[in-house]
């Protein structure tokens, strides 16, 4: 089952996508909101799989989808909180700097609270007062769950994941030292984040879920040309359900609160540093990671980070070459 918000009010109008992405059906008579069916998704589940084969089969009325009529799948969030499942793009980016990566960082997750009061909707521009800031996109994916208790285990959050979507977690690059020297986090160096036009259930991913991450590559353009396409099933360090696990250890997460994977990045078979796609690499999901390796191979980064004007979208497709969640396709323009 696929959902989505269209922008109507501040928290958007419920459908049901067509598994195609062709086609929507309105689902305001289960819920007029993802958050309210999400709040209640035991009653509402069943409700809107009734919607969504009704859809398929082509015996309810529907009207065309269309992304850029559509906010985040949750346009506001209770809790949004990320991680860095992926430990190879932390370990690139500190080897970078020439910092050592703490040994705890593969057994202890990373992990920051983002703003989640308003987000992107998937064909939003960024918006961006000045690009000295060091604008960079970061892929990633994340999952949507339901009520989470306290202290609960990876056993116990697993099946509390309702959802999952694509994200882009725009960081500004050269803000970021400033703050984390500050030891006390992000804030201004995270811009609004940016999520897939659908949210779907597990079930739509087949085979490529295992209750714990997605096994499917990740693809990532930057003005049209292919930037990094990793595995998103490869190289985490810690799944969804450990990752929750960390979040609730001493308080509780509530239904719709998201949880983010971080930017996906795989290492080389040989263990090495990721390479670009046109060294016939896997490339990267951010532009942070590439200029790391840069870094490390030439001494210094050569590609920049992004511009005005510039345009980055990010799509999972399914083994059939079908977009799973849509696009997020996006342009940086100056605000202010």
């Amino acid at each position: 089952m696929k959902l989505a918000s269209l922008k109507i009010g501040r928290d958007g109008r419920l459908v049901v996508v067509s598994r195609d992405l062709s086609r929507a059906a309105d689902a305001s008579a289960v819920a007029p909101t993802l958050q309210a069916a999400i709040d209640d998704w035991n009653a509402a589940e069943s409700r809107l799989r009734e919607i969504a084969a009704a859809l398929e089969a082509g015996h309810i009325a529907h009207l065309p989808f269309d992304p850029a009529k559509c906010a985040a799948p949750l346009p506001r969030s209770y809790g949004w909180a990320d991680g860095s499942a992926y430990v190879n793009h932390v370990a690139l980016v500190r080897k970078a700097r020439g910092a050592e990566l703490p040994a705890s960082f593969w057994t202890d997750p990373l992990m920051y609270r983002g703003g989640s009061d308003g987000f992107l909707g998937p064909c939003d521009p960024i918006p961006v007062g000045d690009t000295a800031w060091g604008v960079d996109l970061e892929s990633e994916v994340a999952v949507i769950v339901s009520d989470v208790k306290q202290g609960a285990t990876p056993q116990e959050t697993a099946p509390q994941i309702k959802l999952l979507m694509l994200v882009n977690d725009v960081s500004l690059r050269n803000l970021i030292p400033a703050e984390l020297a500050k030891s006390f986090g992000f804030l201004q160096s995270k811009g609004q984040t940016a999520f897939s036009p659908v949210a779907v259930t597990p079930d739509e991913l087949g085979n490529a879920w295992d209750g714990g991450k997605v096994s499917l590559p990740l693809v990532s353009h930057v003005n049209g040309k292919p930037f990094g396409r990793p595995n998103a099933g490869v190289d985490m360090t810690f799944e969804f359900p450990t990752l929750i696990a960390h979040a609730v250890k001493t308080r509780p997460l509530h239904a719709g609160a998201i949880i983010g994977s971080g930017t996906v990045s795989n290492r080389d078979a040989d263990g090495g540093p990721g390479k670009p796609v046109e060294e016939g690499g896997v490339g990267y999901s951010c532009i942070a990671e590439i200029r790391s390796v840069e870094t490390i191979r030439h001494g210094a980064p050569k590609t920049r980070f992004l511009n005005f004007g510039d345009r980055v979208r990010v799509e999972m497709f399914d083994a059939q070459n079908r977009s799973i969640f849509g696009a997020i396709d996006q342009e940086v323009v100056r605000v202010g």
